[in-house]
């Protein structure tokens, strides 16, 4: 018999590692599978709150944000596509120039969570391949409507959503949840509400983690 878990993926679509964290948790539920029953929740995280729609230039946001030289960054962006790769997720980092808002992302991802399983677990990987494999805006409404189409939401329904205010209540408060449970950097995955595994770790830490708590 599976044994059930419960996983809440803290994350944001412009979170490189978060991609990567992702990539390798699914691939320790791979190696698991026929022995656990996931239950995955992504829960919404914005890296940049304040990001202006237009966005800001990468190098010129890590500068002002970390003080990272230009040298810093390219070394720092060539370490994830290395361990992207390694685990099959393409960044295609010439084609990521520019880091957005993820605000409106984080809405359909709430209401994907609705619309039945494996939909907002397809969102969220189409959305992070977007962004960081076709360098794709994911503050622009097109996009975000053709992407949620996709994998097979409603067109229409998902520009609706971002037409108005649907949803902005709900991914506030759940941001406030994490912010004040003291998430402060992603990703954060939480398993059965009170194990934390921070950061795009190994698919062997998680595998160990899941088979310690899960009890396998």
């Amino acid at each position: 018999m599976k044994k059930p878990i419960k996983i809440d993926f803290v994350s944001d679509v412009s979170c490189p590692w978060c991609a990567i964290g992702l990539q390798s948790l699914q691939t320790a539920l791979q190696r698991l599978d026929g022995e656990l029953d996931p239950s995955l929740t992504f829960q919404p995280f914005e890296l940049n709150p304040q990001m202006v729609t237009e966005g800001e230039d990468i190098t010129e946001h890590l500068n002002k944000k970390y003080g990272s030289t230009p040298e810093q960054a390219a070394a720092a962006r060539e370490n994830i596509r290395a361990r992207g790769e390694a685990l099959g997720f393409t960044f295609n980092m010439d084609k990521r120039g520019r880091i957005y808002n993820t605000f409106n992302a984080h809405r359909l991802l709430h209401w994907a969570e609705t619309e039945g399983e494996g939909k907002q677990v397809a969102l969220k990987k189409a959305l992070l391949t977007a962004y960081f494999t076709e360098g794709e805006n994911p503050s622009d409404s097109a996009l975000l409507v053709r992407v949620a189409a996709s994998v097979g939401l409603d067109a229409a329904r998902a520009q609706a959503i971002l037409d108005s205010d649907e949803f902005t209540a709900e991914v506030r408060a759940q941001e406030r949840f994490y912010q004040q449970a003291g998430i402060n950097s992603v990703p954060a995955i939480i398993l059965n509400d009170q194990h934390l595994i921070s950061g795009g770790q190994p698919p062997e830490v998680f595998e160990q983690a899941l088979r310690q708590i899960a009890g396998i």
